[in-house]
């Protein structure tokens, strides 16, 4: 209180957009830094210094610049789940993980681009898989996804994950499916999103016939 006056009371709303936007900024920068300076020869200071705030304030939104480093990916497999979970139970497990990619691929594209360019998400990608402790922790990660997104076909399906390995199976078939189109995405040039989203339909509309088809000669699949 200054002068007997009361002192200012800002929204709540107003507060929880500066933070946002503080944090936003973090993001933008760390996954710049990384890209061209490289992960593990960019500071946390740095990043905070970039941005004009503490580093104090860098791990009030980030644990660690692992968390920053992944915090798209953490968006994306969120989404993921929260679709799948709400699935109908009449499609199978690959069609509900199929099509829980693909009907929130708007959304993540949208929320995506609403943080960073597209051109620096294909960056960041590859420098995820570039850097051998970013690249460990992206296949642990992967490794907990899969335990979880067959947690949630196990349910579906009214089995028990523990005595019946067809959930377990299913997901590695399919997440072996998404890191393929992932991986190629990242080393091509196509730099939009839309093209990931063509390279992963038309090798999910593989997986299957593949999985259950007869290899001979006489049937060639389409190129992708």
């Amino acid at each position: 209180m200054v002068d007997g006056q009361r002192p200012v009371r800002h929204p709540v709303g107003l507060r929880e957009l500066k933070k946002q936007r503080t944090r936003d900024a973090l993001l933008r920068v760390a996954l710049d830094l990384f890209t061209t300076r490289g992960y593990e020869e960019t500071t946390v200071d740095e990043i905070a210094e970039a941005v004009d705030v503490s580093q104090r304030t860098f791990f009030r939104y980030f644990a660690s610049k692992e968390e920053a480093a992944f915090t798209i990916q953490d968006m994306v497999e969120t989404h993921f789940l929260a679709e799948l979970r709400q699935r109908p139970s009449r499609e199978t497990p690959f069609e509900a993980m199929r099509h829980a990619v693909l009907a929130s691929w708007s959304r993540i594209n949208e929320a995506i681009e609403a943080l960073i360019p597209v051109e620096l998400h294909l960056r960041s990608y590859r420098m995820i898989e570039s850097t051998p402790s970013l690249l460990a922790a992206h296949l642990r990660r992967a490794t907990e996804l899969e335990e979880q997104a067959a947690l949630v076909i196990a349910e579906r399906e009214g089995l028990d994950v523990e005595s019946d390995p067809r959930p377990r199976v299913a997901v590695a078939a399919f997440s072996g499916v998404m890191r393929v189109t992932g991986r190629l995405w990242g080393q091509g040039q196509e730099t939009g999103l839309d093209g990931l989203l063509e390279l992963t339909q038309s090798y999910l509309d593989q997986l299957v016939p593949t999985l259950a088809g007869d290899w001979g000669a006489r049937d060639q699949p389409p190129t992708p």
